[in-house]
């Protein structure tokens, strides 16, 4: 087997089989930043884009991708959310916007493409909403916080 898990000896793509692994209780949190104008932020606190209430859109839409993960990730497996959960922390002298997603199950494979794409859908919700005031929105260091729970136990950034 070579040292990557998705790929043979042969370097074929598959899917790890977790048939032998224990069911356990996995949790995830990852977060990522978006750096925007003081128009676009003046805007999303005010509650002022035309397409609705920016944070609370982009809530749903992260819940929504911790959801559809294996349907975006090829090597993904289906998983049962038990939860997901997505939050924000707003730097307004910074003009940053923070997305932070947690995903649970209790299962045999982790959550932490979940929690990733959760967070970056958020992300990239924020930017589809604001695009029209201004383009110039950047998306950063989206990353894995903290993963519990499987064989390879705690992990903390």
């Amino acid at each position: 087997m070579s040292e990557f898990t998705h790929f043979d000896d042969k370097g074929n793509a598959y899917m790890v089989d977790v048939s032998e692994k224990d069911i356990t209780k996995r949790t995830a949190t990852a977060q990522g930043t978006i750096s925007v104008s003081r128009e676009v932020m003046d805007a999303v606190i005010g509650k002022k884009i035309k397409k609705g209430d920016v944070l609370t859109v982009a809530q749903v839409a992260g819940i929504m991708g911790t959801k559809m993960t294996s349907d975006l990730i090829p090597m993904c497996h289906p998983i049962s959310l038990t939860n997901a959960k997505v939050t924000f922390e707003i730097d307004e002298e910074s003009c940053a916007i923070t997305a932070i997603c947690t995903a649970v199950c209790e299962g045999k494979t982790g959550v932490e493409m979940e929690a990733l794409t959760g967070a970056s859908v958020a992300l990239l919700t924020i930017y589809d909403m604001c695009k029209s005031i201004d383009k110039r929105m950047v998306i950063s260091d989206v990353h894995l916080v903290e993963k519990t729970g499987g064989k390879s136990g705690h992990f903390t950034f």
